[in-house]
């Protein structure tokens, strides 16, 4: 059951702590999904890891600085000279929005860097992600743009009716 009444909203101090908070555990995704992908593959296994493994290694740091960075550059607070919060960011909580995106980007390499452990072809569940964009592509831009009714030819009008406008025009003035 949804709940009655207007939904509550954020102050700038609570999106603040949440950002700080959520831009924490994704680091925290970050390192941990990279200690297990060096300590297995360039470790354990250095004998037998290819150039694919640091190749891999590279494309999956470059997905996470770019993300990474994208949420923290909207989670930017803006602070005043005398130290007050003026705002707290963009909330990276948000539903719908483009963090929710980079969350589900880091996550996803994040998941796909540890199960590629255990086999290189896990890479390929990445494609899930360009997949995933030209899905949002075509429902939100394309889709409508192609399937959108082309303007028609203004109906002509009756001329009984023409003329009916004209004189209520005549008699308003």
């Amino acid at each position: 059951m949804a709940p009655k009444g207007k939904v509550g909203t954020k102050g700038k101090k609570q999106i603040f702590e949440e950002n700080e908070s959520t831009l924490k555990f994704y680091t925290r995704v970050i390192l941990g999904a990279n200690a297990i992908y060096a300590a297995i593959n360039l470790l354990v296994f250095y004998s037998s890891s290819t150039i694919s493994t640091w190749l891999w290694l590279v494309f999956a740091l470059v997905v996470y600085v770019g993300s990474y960075r994208s949420m923290s550059a909207m989670a930017k607070p803006v602070i005043a000279e005398d130290g007050s919060l003026l705002d707290g960011g963009i909330d990276l909580n948000m539903e719908q929005g483009m963090a929710e995106h980079l969350k589900d980007v880091i996550l996803l390499t994040a998941i796909v860097q540890v199960l590629s452990t255990i086999s290189s072809y896990f890479w390929y569940i990445w494609l899930l992600a360009p997949a995933r964009a030209l899905y949002l592509l075509w429902v939100t831009f394309l889709g409508p743009w192609f399937s959108s009714d082309s303007p028609s030819a203004p109906e002509e009008v009756n001329e009984k009716k023409q003329r009916r406008q004209e004189r209520r025009q005549m008699k308003r003035f």
